[in-house]
């Protein structure tokens, strides 16, 4: 099960969208659901998070706790409002697209897809596109 839940002043509008369209990301690599929650923060909750469990004292858009068991992908994955904002604003793209952009980015990780070393990020880069594409494919 896919849950939406909010640390913010957010609230994304149309869930059932939202989850038709992970749930088909995730079988599109063969993957089951399992229970899977994003949380949607401010930075302050995110940056206290982010030194809590990584000890890394900085801002970031999102940051993924996997708990999956083989096939089946399971997880909570905080996701900064701010962030995302402010990121969508340096990149000149819309927010809802760089929002998706994250959701998919932190499903991807708990899928096992890295982004540490040049070449993962390449290929990460070119599956959240690709990932992105199916959001109004077939709703």
């Amino acid at each position: 099960m896919i849950e939406f839940n909010y640390e913010a002043d957010f609230f994304l509008e149309n869930k059932s969208d939202y989850t038709y369209w992970l749930t088909r990301v995730l079988e599109s690599e063969g993957k089951l659901t399992g229970d899977i929650s994003y949380i949607f923060c401010t930075d302050i909750y995110l940056h206290a998070l982010n030194q809590k469990f990584l000890n890394h004292d900085s801002f970031t858009d999102i940051l993924t706790f996997d708990y999956s068991e083989g096939n089946t992908i399971s997880g909570d994955v905080f996701i900064s409002i701010e962030r995302v904002m402010d990121n969508a604003n340096s990149l000149k793209e819309p927010f809802e697209r760089e929002l998706n952009r994250v959701m998919v980015h932190g499903l991807l990780h708990m899928m096992g897809y890295g982004d540490k070393t040049e070449e993962e990020k390449s290929r990460m880069r070119k599956l959240e596109e690709d990932k992105m594409l199916m959001f109004h494919v077939e709703q």
